[in-house]
């Protein structure tokens, strides 16, 4: 009797043995599947560049070859925008996946991120990733305790493996060791590189230090000249060497592709270019308007985008990429998260991400606060709760060559209705557009019998 109790349990235990080791076979195959196909990620941020100065997005003056390349080759979204139109708050809002309002002092320029928020960089490296940021920072924690609201760049260290500035000698535009980082890095790890460019940021350091490697220089006489803008000869050399700047973002851009495709990492790298905000243009950069919040965005990654050289004209938000990142390297996106995760977009183009995207503008340089809210049918409401302040532009660009002749325009009481915007002062408290009538929104249809309905809606 003892014998037969005896040998039963130990069937039980032989059998019991055999399913753990089956489950354990069965985890470790998933988790060594995983591993080998954790894809890679990189992240090119431009810095002020608009999202129509690119040759794929229908510039026919833009020289962006490399650029144009992964688009047509990948997936170009049609309707993303940005969170805020100013560097740091734009970066700290991808970064985070949060609205810059609610990434404490953040909202604001050149101040720093909540302590409590973690980056998604710092989830990728704690889940084996190899992160590195080289290139423009502009982003910072708290301080703990008595020096909290003061700047903590020491704690960017947790999300990051490398942080470089990635400036030479003869190249100023933070893209100069993107190369070597992605050559330098460990090969045993799946990598995260954020490679955010300076390029095309005022003063113009791409004229003095230009290259044989980039081409020819743009010919003023040959760009096409916004409406918002005055059509002279100082503007066009402006916009001549902003352009230059953008050519030269897209040499080291395809610098970095072509080391991919030569190291056959290409495959199964997820490639995502865009930009913090618009140009460093008046009626641009810190505006809630298309100009100064709309940004390129495009996706490239043989191995996980099924919609290749597809367009994507679903609604998509800067927060949405940390959530698509997360997602596609297996990790939960944390609850601070308040983007969307897009991935789906990349098997179906008419996958829905959001119905809004909400922007908005808060002090830079100048006394500022604005909301907006876009909608899937072209609708744009802003609300300005500054009215009373015109809505130049930051420093930078108000001591532009472009500026200054908008100034010697309007002492001339010669200024257009776009380029009298500008200056407009007080402010209507609520402006309405149709973007798909009105692309550079200047008729603003508040307070139309006809628009009643999409003012409550969106409003609401």
């Amino acid at each position: 009797m003892q014998k037969q109790k005896t040998n039963r349990m130990n069937r039980g235990f032989t059998g019991l043995m055999r399913v753990v080791v089956v489950l354990w076979i069965v985890q470790y195959s998933a988790e060594t599947a995983f591993a080998v196909e954790q894809p890679n990620v990189i992240v090119f941020i431009a810095d002020d560049v608009s999202w129509n100065d690119y040759g794929c997005y229908g510039n026919q003056l833009a020289r962006t070859p490399n650029i144009d390349s992964l688009a047509g080759n990948g997936l170009r979204y049609t309707n993303a925008f940005l969170t805020a139109s100013s560097c740091s708050p734009s970066r700290a809002s991808i970064i985070t996946g949060r609205y810059p309002h609610n990434n404490g002092k953040a909202a604001e320029l050149h101040l720093p991120i909540a302590r409590d928020l973690p980056w998604f960089p710092e989830l990728l490296r704690g889940n084996g990733y190899y992160t590195a940021l080289v290139g423009k920072n502009h982003m910072s924690k708290e301080k703990r305790g008595a020096n909290i609201g003061k700047l903590d760049s020491g704690d960017t260290k947790k999300a990051f493996d490398l942080i470089d500035n990635g400036q030479l000698k003869d190249n100023h535009g933070a893209h100069g060791k993107w190369v070597s980082a992605f050559e330098n890095r460990p090969k045993d790890k799946p990598f995260f590189f954020w490679f955010a460019a300076i390029d095309a940021h005022r003063g113009w350091d791409g004229d003095r230090e230009w290259k044989p490697e980039y081409g020819e220089k743009h010919d003023p006489l040959k760009l096409s000249v916004p409406p918002f803008l005055v059509d002279d000869l100082e503007t066009r050399r402006d916009l001549a060497s902003y352009y230059n700047e953008v050519t030269r973002y897209d040499y080291f851009v395809g610098k970095v592709v072509k080391a991919l495709r030569e190291s056959g990492e290409l495959e199964n790298t997820l490639i995502l270019v865009l930009a913090d905000n618009g140009r460093p243009f008046p009626r641009a950069k810190t505006r809630l308007h298309d100009s100064g919040m709309k940004t390129a965005l495009i996706a490239h990654w043989p191995a996980g985008i099924e919609a290749v050289g597809g367009d994507c004209d679903q609604f998509v938000s800067a927060i949405d990429i940390a959530p698509t990142i997360l997602s596609i390297a297996g990790i939960k996106p944390p609850d601070t998260i308040q983007g969307l995760d897009q991935s789906l977009t990349f098997a179906d183009v008419n996958a829905k991400v959001r119905r809004y995207a909400f922007s908005e503008h808060n002090w830079h340089d100048y006394e500022a606060c604005g909301r907006s809210i876009r909608d899937a049918s072209g609708f744009l409401l802003i609300e300005n709760r500054r009215p009373e302040l015109p809505w130049q532009g930051p420093a930078d660009s108000v001591r532009s060559p472009s500026h200054q002749s908008l100034l010697k325009q309007k002492d001339r009481e010669a200024l257009t209705k776009a380029q009298a915007d500008v200056f407009e002062t007080p402010r209507a408290r609520y402006e309405l557009y149709n973007s798909m009538v009105d692309p550079n929104q200047l008729e603003n249809l508040f307070g139309a019998p006809a628009m009643e309905k999409k003012q409550v809606e969106l409003r609401s």
